[in-house]
């Protein structure tokens, strides 16, 4: 954890803050640690995996005949035994097949309807960052967003076309978002609570 205080607090006084603060700061930091343990995967049968809000189940099939690279259907990831060691990379490159698809659908649409158009979008492995938008209007969108529900996604996506036009977050940059999705702050809810989640 990283506090940041003005340049010239004294010493003490930082301390003291510190120390008042300190039960409140374990207490943070233990919910970190078992959000990001709660989040990682075995990669085993009947193990759950997130697209698009739903949970599917892992099934690692057995036999040579079987073998082959990740799949969903039948409601559900299929995966040959032969590849299980390799799972994690195999999910990942999935995904972002995945996302790259859905989210330049998504991202054509609501760029018609708020008449902004980004120079340009691309996946990335970002883990903390959902989205971005450079000074350029380039947006990129991390893999893991693929694994929240369209609503949470379209969040995003609005989120991030929103700063072509403003490039903070001032009042007339929300103003823009809601005109959109009068209920983003839901979805934005949704994301703090639950985006530990969204990972391998």
């Amino acid at each position: 954890m990283v506090i940041r205080v003005p340049f010239h607090t004294p010493g003490p006084d930082v301390e003291m803050f510190i120390s008042e603060r300190l039960p409140w700061i374990e207490k943070k930091l233990a919910e970190k640690e078992r959000s990001i343990k709660e989040a990682r995967k075995a990669f085993v049968s009947g193990e759950e995996f997130l697209y698009l809000g739903e949970g599917y189940p892992l099934e690692i099939e057995e036999g040579e005949e079987k073998e082959g690279s990740l799949t969903l259907a039948f409601g559900k990831f299929i995966l040959g035994k032969g590849y299980a060691a390799r799972a994690r990379d195999l999910f990942i490159a999935w995904y972002k097949r995945e996302a790259k698809e859905k989210l330049s659908e998504r991202l054509s649409f609501y760029s018609e309807r708020l008449r902004l158009s980004p120079n340009g979008m691309r996946i990335t492995s970002a883990r903390s960052r959902w989205g971005s938008c450079s000074g350029d209007n380039r947006l990129a969108f991390s893999w893991r967003i693929i694994m929240a529900s369209l609503n949470v996604i379209d969040y995003i996506l609005i989120h991030e076309l929103a700063h072509i036009r403003e490039k903070n977050h001032s009042k007339r940059f929300w103003s823009l978002v809601e005109s959109v999705m009068p209920d983003y702050r839901m979805r934005r809810l949704w994301l703090k609570r639950n985006g530990h989640r969204l990972n391998l």
